[in-house]
Parts: structure tokens; C-alpha cells; sequence
């Protein structure tokens, strides 16, 4: 019965963005009342060591009732930072042919950020491990 109620809730409509090493998905899924929520996953291509691939991903649920409170700040914050930092790709190696310029004059200045990482070895996950998690919980 629940593989039955799990092919139910497969993707309904699914769209991809390929960027460089990552991957980001976005996948409207149906919930067993029948209705719809988007899933938002970000998958990074890793090797270990020994030279196999696992790919780390990260999840986000989003539930219809979210999604104007979502598109608004999501454009709020795209729209900062393109007004601060404009449409060019700013990386650690164009600041460090640049190092001579003046940081006052030099609005491409770039601040270190850590990604934050939280994935298991084994990169796969399942729905029943994430059937609690909420976008309002990350």
C-alpha cells in the first residue's frame, strides 16, 4: 500500500538548471490529500578520495500557500544583490589581479564566504526522511 501512495506522489512536472558542478531541481510533487508543493534541490557533484562520485544535495520544501512570501523576498534579495554588486561574476582570482586597486575605487571587491555544508556520505535521500521538514524549519 505505501509503494502505492509513494508512486502517487511522484514528480508531476519537473525543470532543471545546470550550474558548472551544481544542479538545481525544481519538482512539483503531490501530497496524499491530492494536492501540490514544489521541492527545491541542490545537487553537488563531489569525488572521494578514491576516486568514486556521490553527489551531496540539499533540500528545500515549499508549500503553495509560501510561495508569494517566498517570490518577494527571493526577488528582494536578487534585486540587493545586483544593486551592490551588479550582473558580473566576482571570483577570489579576479580580486587577486586587481590586489593593486584601491578597495574605495574598487567596487568588484570580494568578501570570503563559507558554504555551509550538511550532508551524509551517502547522498541519497528519501522522502520519508524529510517528510517533517518544512521550509520554515531550515
Amino acid at each position: 500500500m505505501e509503494d502505492k501512495d509513494n508512486k502517487n506522489r511522484d514528480d508531476i512536472f519537473s525543470k532543471s538548471v545546470r550550474a558548472g558542478r551544481r544542479t538545481y531541481f525544481f519538482d512539483v510533487r503531490s501530497t496524499r490529500a491530492d494536492d501540490y508543493y514544489m521541492t527545491i534541490t541542490e545537487s553537488k557533484r563531489h569525488t572521494k578520495e578514491d576516486g568514486s562520485v556521490f553527489y551531496q544535495k540539499h533540500k528545500i520544501y515549499l508549500y503553495k500557500e509560501d510561495f508569494e512570501s517566498f517570490l518577494e523576498s527571493f526577488k528582494e534579495v536578487k534585486d540587493f544583490v545586483i544593486k551592490e554588486k551588479g550582473t558580473e561574476i566576482i571570483s577570489l582570482e579576479n580580486t587577486n589581479n586587481n590586489s593593486d586597486n584601491n578597495d574605495a575605487d574598487n567596487k568588484e571587491s570580494v568578501s570570503a564566504s563559507e558554504e555551509i555544508v550538511e550532508s551524509s556520505e551517502d547522498s541519497v535521500e528519501t522522502d520519508e526522511e524529510n517528510k517533517d521538514l518544512k521550509f520554515e524549519d531550515i
